[in-house]
């Protein structure tokens, strides 16, 4: 990880941590590194938070001053920006977005030609042009100064491309859709209701102000009640930018990465389309998953947190599918990030072609038990690499033996330590992650 982006871009409060000079710095460096040898060619995408107009005009102003033509999407997905890229000849795609983080938060998300994380070593310059350790750039002038050009077209475009992927309508089903007042509230919808679903859809009024707020895959006990009371046969919450997913099966039972990766990898080798026989995962996947890979004779890979590390991983040995438990689903044939309207669409083909609920899908893997504290410290790196820190997650470990593991991590995104024990009952879970975040507190370092 760099000095400002993460493993999912340049995030942090808006106007505190990523300021509107620093969104005009990266449109500056963006648009003269892609222009260097032609007229560059940029699309942005942005979600609902308030400060993402801000954050997009201060973008297209850098862009356009070092000479980029910018297309605008406007309120849309990270996967439909990811599409765009690809299939419309861009050099470059930048998702204004802070993913499931409160609305005050911001982020800027740059992804290559192919719709992939950009390169680290680009951001690496970036942000050296930021803390002024590179040149002034050279300003366009006259007719090189860059246009704007609305680009509205691109997101129908997408959503059609969505709609043409399923093999079979989704008729007389009853679904549920929480769009956390972000970005698939311009988009999920219209493709469920033409693949002929009995749509049903809460917290798609965006305001500017309640993007996650008590809804989406962050707050999942909201859709679980809502499909429940309402009787439907499934639901899907997606984050603020659309880019994970979290289901809901008839009963409420939450199904997330994990289990999705599961249903669907094993959907996917009944078909024949298993690349590799393999399914990609993080390191953060739950014991079971593997344990029920193992039994369905399909291979796993495991990768650093990050869903850039797993795609990473896809696009090196070709394989179809690999994501995070939080919902960050890739499917290669189609997409080269994770979308959580596709993943959702995938779920339905799955349930609809084996006529089956995703309950009972579902319920063959076996979830061992599983704590995560996000503890918020003064520095990432000092908290974990603490001498008595790290002596308390080796005896942890060492307790646990091949019973369990703990992982002990940065996050990449917010000043957060993440600290995760699978176990065979929730009482060793806590026990051992209280063993680590008691240490932290000893030593002075959590905040807040």
């Amino acid at each position: 990880m760099g000095k400002y982006f993460g493993t999912d871009g340049f995030r942090g409060e808006a106007n505190v941590q990523l300021k509107v000079d620093d969104a005009f710095k990266v449109g500056r460096y963006v648009g003269w590194y892609y222009g260097r040898d032609h007229k560059a060619k940029i699309v942005i995408g942005k979600d609902t938070r308030r400060s993402s107009y801000m954050f997009e005009y201060a973008l297209v102003a850098g862009l356009t001053a070092s000479g980029a033509d910018v297309y605008l999407l406007h309120v849309t997905t990270t996967p439909s920006v990811s599409f765009a890229v690809r299939t419309e000849d861009f050099d470059c795609g930048i998702m204004i977005s802070a993913s499931h983080n409160p609305f005050y938060d911001n982020g800027i998300k740059l992804l290559n030609g192919n719709g992939q994380k950009i390169e680290a070593e680009i951001e690496e310059r970036i942000e050296a042009y930021i803390d002024g350790e590179i040149e002034e750039l050279p300003l366009a002038r006259k007719e090189d100064i860059g246009r704007t050009i609305d680009f509205a077209s691109g997101r129908n475009r997408y959503i059609g491309y969505l709609i043409s992927i399923p093999s079979r309508d989704f008729k007389k089903v009853k679904v549920g859709l929480d769009c956390a007042n972000g970005s698939s509230s311009a988009i999920a919808k219209s493709v469920f209701e033409a693949l002929q679903a009995k749509t049903y859809v809460i917290n798609n009024n965006p305001d500017g102000t309640n993007i996650n707020t008590n809804c989406g895959s962050t707050h999942i006990e909201v859709l679980q009640k809502y499909v429940v009371d309402n009787g439907l046969d499934i639901g899907f919450a997606y984050d603020g930018d659309a880019d994970r997913c979290i289901a809901v099966d008839h009963r409420g039972n939450i199904i997330d990465g994990d289990k999705i990766m599961y249903v669907c990898g094993k959907y996917l080798k009944e078909q024949g389309k298993l690349k590799g026989n393999t399914v990609v995962t993080t390191i953060m996947s739950n014991m079971g998953l593997y344990k029920s890979l193992e039994r369905e004779g399909i291979n796993y890979e495991q990768t650093a947190v990050g869903d850039k590390y797993v795609a990473e991983n896809m696009l090196a040995n070709g394989y179809s599918i690999g994501g995070e438990q939080s919902g960050h689903i890739i499917f290669s044939r189609y997409a080269a990030t994770g979308d959580g309207i596709l993943t959702s669409l995938m779920v339905m083909e799955a349930c609809v072609d084996k006529k089956s609920t995703l309950c009972d899908l579902a319920k063959e893997m076996k979830v061992y038990p599983q704590v995560l504290r996000n503890v918020r410290v003064a520095d990432k790196k000092t908290a974990r690499e603490n001498p008595k820190v790290a002596e308390a997650v080796d005896a942890a470990a060492k307790a646990l033996g091949d019973t369990g593991r703990i992982l002990v991590r940065e996050s990449g995104t917010e000043p957060v330590i993440r600290v995760m024990v699978e176990a065979e009952t929730d009482e060793l879970c806590h026990k051992y992650v209280d063993s680590v975040v008691d240490v932290m507190k000893a030593e002075g370092l959590i905040v807040g």
